[in-house]
């Protein structure tokens, strides 16, 4: 979906987002009470100290006829109530903060926990960098307004019905005359609202596009310089940043006008009060400080619709950045684990039948696919770039739903099994490493936390990896750098196989598992597997076919098919598929 399309949401939807927005803070309906009463006490006070000034006025009208005495105890009257406005205003201030962040980290914390839950096509198909927008910029902003819509939306909504009911009580004309003024007002904000909201959705959805893309080229920078496509990025960059500049030029222009659209209609109403009133006091209708106390009112009667104005341009962008988080938390996850799921008790014995799977619905990938592992066998799965190699471990691990036959570990579907008990049932070394961010030992330790050193510092030495370990600057207490950007590509593929041989489950996937290493530790690595996976069932997913000689069943897969299996011997014997990939890498090398 582009961009112009995501920022249209209709009516209908942007009332859905604002009853989500309203549901979300419920938990938190008592700070919102809170927050209603000490607004409610703030304006009454501000409110009040208009008359007492009126008041005062009264007591001091000419020369020779001031009431000091009266004057005074007013003064001292308005320091307390001012005291009490700003104590007000503080609480205020307290109530709304806790609502509002609670509610972002609320947001946050589900944005997260759906991650865990959604399917890896999600992940696959969209942006990491549009992800990580949606839940801190996004969110952001959200607070942002929300802080905003309830520092000042209450006081300001209050303000103004206080404001016209003091003027009722003190003179039905004039207050008139502010009446009949304030649609005008309420029209403009209302025009210019909706337009600002267009263009503010419109900004949060190019935003989230620049930071993927620039999340994107800092991530591939090496590869960008070295095929030269430093032109290129800089024009791909500029494009989104033209759109984002664009959009936001038109949001900004109509926000920008609300204040000085609003501020328009407020001098009129301050006129009109100035002239009714005026007429009203030569006429003897009010006194001097009740005229005071009149355009006092109407300068805080409007002062209000200035900073709802405002209020509304932000809750427009903010309910534009809540509709794109709760986009990613109306995403479909993966398909929930059946009701009687069970733990996973595995022997080892994995079967496969009759499976079918496919990415998209119009290009099938697997077909038919029969597959019987013993328990304690090495199956090595070999083929073209695209074959399905990788997809059938993903399969395996259940990280996708087959769309036809089934697969079973002991006996047992793995749709009739937790997630949890059958991911821990293998253990797994990738040729895309992955480290988080923290020291050597906690990356080694990911599946086993218990661990003592004594175990991680053997895991360690059996993956060949404790010499580098040592040589660093704090040993196991060295702390890694997000994805391990401070040690090479090996050193981070050995931590992974020792956290693996940490854990040492049942089955294991080796998926490249060496492909980063030099020839000599390869060497070793391969004898220290050999030992791993004695007695374990381990699917070995290799490019070079010397590391898988000693297989017990070497699968030769070729567009989502099994086209040959056997041990390494029969496969060459037979001259077939297998054979030619095994003698397009070692031609004149003595088998």
């Amino acid at each position: 979906m582009s961009a112009k399309a995501k920022s249209k949401l209709t009516p209908e939807q942007r009332n859905a987002t604002l009853r989500r927005v309203l549901h979300k803070i419920k938990p938190y309906s008592l700070f919102v009470v809170c927050s209603l009463v000490v607004a409610a006490v703030s304006v009454a006070a501000q409110l009040y100290i208009p008359i007492l000034c009126g008041n005062a006025i009264d007591f001091m009208l000419g020369k020779g006829s001031v009431n000091l005495s009266a004057v005074l105890n007013i003064v001292v009257e308005i320091i307390v109530v001012a005291v009490a406005a700003a104590f007000a205003q503080w609480l205020l201030s307290v109530c709304n903060n806790r609502i509002t962040f609670s509610v972002s980290r609320d947001l946050r914390n589900e944005a997260m926990r759906k991650i865990q839950t959604l399917p890896l096509s999600y992940l696959d198909s969209h942006p990491s960098g549009d992800i990580v927008s949606r839940m801190v910029a996004d969110v952001d902003t959200f607070a942002d307004g929300l802080l905003m819509g309830f520092t000042q939306l209450f006081s300001g909504l209050l303000t103004i019905l206080g404001t016209l009911l003091f003027m009722l009580f003190q003179n039905v004309p004039i207050t008139l005359v502010v009446v009949c003024v304030t649609p005008l007002s309420l029209v403009v904000a209302s025009f210019l609202a909706k337009r600002s909201y267009k263009y503010f959705q419109g900004q949060s959805t190019v935003r989230g596009e620049q930071t993927a893309l620039v999340n994107e080229m800092i991530e591939g920078q090496k590869v960008v310089q070295a095929f030269g496509h430093e032109a290129e990025s800089l024009e791909a960059f500029d494009e989104v940043n033209g759109r984002l500049q664009d959009v936001s030029l038109k949001a900004i222009f109509f926000s920008s006008m609300t204040n000085p659209a609003t501020r328009f209609v407020n001098n009129i109403v301050y006129a009109g009060v100035g002239l009714v009133g005026a007429i009203y006091v030569v006429a003897g209708g009010i006194t001097i400080g009740q005229l005071s106390i009149f355009l006092s009112y109407a300068n805080q009667y409007t002062k209000p619709f200035n900073e709802i104005s405002g209020v509304v341009t932000e809750l427009q962008n903010a309910l534009a950045c809540a509709a794109r988080v709760f986009e990613l938390l109306d995403a479909d996850d993966q398909i929930p684990e059946a009701e009687n799921a069970a733990a996973l008790q595995p022997d080892g014995h994995v079967v496969l039948h009759d499976v079918s799977f496919r990415y998209l619905p119009d290009r099938p990938l697997i077909e038919g696919l029969n597959l019987d592992v013993k328990p304690g066998q090495r199956i090595a799965i070999v083929g073209p770039t695209g074959c399905g190699k990788t997809t059938l471990i993903n399969l395996l691990m259940r990280f996708y739903d087959v769309n036809g036959g089934s697969i079973t570990v002991s006996g047992t579907d793995i749709r009739d099994v937790t997630r949890a008990s059958l991911r821990g049932s293998y253990g797994m070394v990738l040729q895309d490493t992955w480290l988080r961010a923290g020291t050597v030992r906690e990356n080694i330790a990911y599946g086993k936390p218990d661990a003592t050193d004594e175990e991680i510092i053997a895991a360690a030495k059996a993956a060949h990896a404790d010499s580098f370990i040592r040589r660093l600057p704090e040993g196991y207490n060295t702390v890694i750098a997000e994805d391990g950007g401070n040690i090479s590509q090996g050193q981070k593929q050995l931590l992974c196989i020792a956290r693996v041989m940490l854990c040492l489950p049942p089955m294991l996937i080796l998926d490249e598992a060496t492909s980063s290493i030099d020839t000599r530790t390869e060497v070793r690595i391969q004898a220290a597997f050999a030992r791993m996976m004695q007695g374990r069932t381990s699917f070995i997913v290799a490019h070079r076919l010397s590391t898988i000689r000693e297989a017990d069943v070497i699968l030769v897969m070729k567009d989502g098919r099994i086209v040959e299996q056997g041990d390494h011997d029969t496969l060459l014997a037979q001259g077939g598929f297998y054979a030619k990939l095994y003698n397009s890498q070692f031609e004149g090398v003595e088998t």
